[in-house]
């Protein structure tokens, strides 16, 4: 009861629609991804969260990055721009990976300077890299199964195992260096078994580069897909924690560095939306409610992330099913057809939204005007 009055407080001290992010919660999340992962290495993927402070307090707890695009390089960036050249060049190694295997020559061009680890997927890309960035170390991505994410990425990205080691090949070939190999399970991933299937896969082509006379690989990134508990039928993240260290411990030695990009799982739950009733309506005999934030701003992981955020009411009374629309003139923006809200909300009472820290201010929009929600930061002892 007492983090719901500081959500009050902090709603009506800086208005609605507000996002309110806990930083002691993303810095539990971090200590229980290394926990019970302890070979991998989390590079947080900025895309989910680029805001500074929460990039910041991920810094602060030991964290590295996955950026896919320059300013989410950048936004990351300003922690070395003080060390010694050599220092930086060593951090940026260790720190950061560009995780987006399609990428423009003037981004390439810009990212040569960094030396940085760059992902890859396909032969063309290779020629970009030698012409733009030739002092990249690569990662080649491999397509792996997606089935049951809630974001299926396989389409759009990852090499078929068949042309894998061609694609190494073909880029030491080009005077490259193949560092290793990476894959993504699909964002949200459920079913656990993707993984099992895609630590098997790099495995595979792991040994097939060697016999094929390529033996400079030291690295397996896992990629991202770690589910956030969105509701009880996520299973614990230490279940499949268990998985991934039995399959990594029986097919990677120990001098292969193991790397992750938990996106999601960091910073969703580290996230609560606070919005404010603008209009009450009945429509066929349906009861509508009108919240000043919606899927063009904070609730945008409706649209974009196929997901569903669960509205709460502060005030106490009857329920009964609603259709909550955003305030946009759009008929597209409806946050949910059926919510279980008190009937009894009046314009001005405050709604509230958890577990919504990941792909949702991320996305957000000025569409039609309404300006996107204002972010406070605060650590759980206010909540407290």
């Amino acid at each position: 009861m007492a983090a719901l009055k500081i959500l009050q407080q902090l709603a009506r001290k800086h208005g609605t629609p507000l996002f309110v992010a806990d930083h002691d919660e993303l810095r539990r999340n971090y200590a229980a991804f290394r926990k019970y992962l302890p070979r991998v290495q989390a590079y947080y993927a900025v895309k989910a969260n680029p805001d500074p402070a929460i990039v910041k307090t991920l810094y602060q707890a030991g964290a590295s990055f996955d950026v896919a695009s320059m300013p989410e390089f950048m936004v990351v960036h300003r922690y070395i721009k003080d060390l010694p050249a050599k220092q930086r060049q060593d951090w940026i190694w260790d720190k950061i990976i560009y995780a987006n295997p399609i990428k423009a020559n003037e981004t390439l061009a810009e990212l040569d300077q960094y030396k940085a680890l760059v992902t890859y997927d396909n032969f063309e890309e290779i020629k970009k890299i030698k012409q733009y960035a030739p002092n990249s170390g690569l990662v080649l991505r491999l397509k792996v199964p997606n089935t049951g994410a809630m974001v299926e990425l396989s389409s759009k990205f990852g090499a078929a195992s068949g042309e894998a080691v061609d694609l190494i090949l073909a880029a030491d070939r080009a005077g490259l260096v193949v560092e290793g190999l990476s894959f993504h399970v699909g964002s949200q991933t459920t079913n656990f078994e993707n993984y099992v299937q895609a630590i098997n896969l790099a495995a595979g082509v792991y040994k097939e580069a060697k016999d094929r006379g390529y033996a400079k690989m030291n690295l397996l990134d896992i990629g991202g897909g770690f589910p956030a508990p969105y509701d009880e039928s996520v299973q614990p993240f230490r279940t499949l924690a268990r998985k991934i260290n039995a399959e990594l411990d029986r097919l990677f030695p120990r001098n292969i560095q193991i790397l992750a990009e938990p996106g999601r799982f960091l910073v969703a739950t580290a996230g609560t939306a606070v919005s404010k009733i603008i209009g009450k309506a009945v429509r066929d005999g349906k009861l509508c409610y009108y919240i000043d934030d919606g899927v063009y701003h904070t609730f945008s992981g409706i649209i974009f992330d196929h997901c569903r955020y669960r509205l709460n009411a502060f005030k106490k009374g009857p329920k009964r099913i609603c259709t909550v629309f955003g305030p946009t003139c759009d008929a597209l923006d409806v946050v949910s057809l059926a919510e279980e809200l008190p009937e009894n909300l009046e314009r001005g009472d405050l709604l509230y939204s958890k577990n919504i820290g990941a792909y949702s201010v991320a996305s957000s929009t000025p569409f039609n005007g309404f300006p996107p929600a204002k972010v406070v930061h605060i650590n759980q002892k206010e909540l407290s």
